[in-house]
């Protein structure tokens, strides 16, 4: 098989699979980057946390 129709075959594949996967995934609600932006902070402060010392606290600055 020729490199440009391996190329041209590869391209219809991937172009198919990627209609198939726009049309099941499903639509998220607006306010979902936030939430995770929120968890995501948090799970950074909880982390901080757990490698500090007892007798030193971690201070976040905003």
């Amino acid at each position: 098989m020729h490199a440009d129709i391996h190329l041209h075959l590869h391209a219809l594949t991937a172009q198919e699979l990627r209609r198939k996967a726009a049309a099941v995934r499903p639509q998220a609600p607006a306010r979902l980057p936030a939430l995770r932006s929120r968890l995501g902070w948090r799970l950074v402060e909880l982390g901080l946390r757990l490698i500090t010392p007892a007798h030193r606290p971690a201070v976040l600055a905003a």
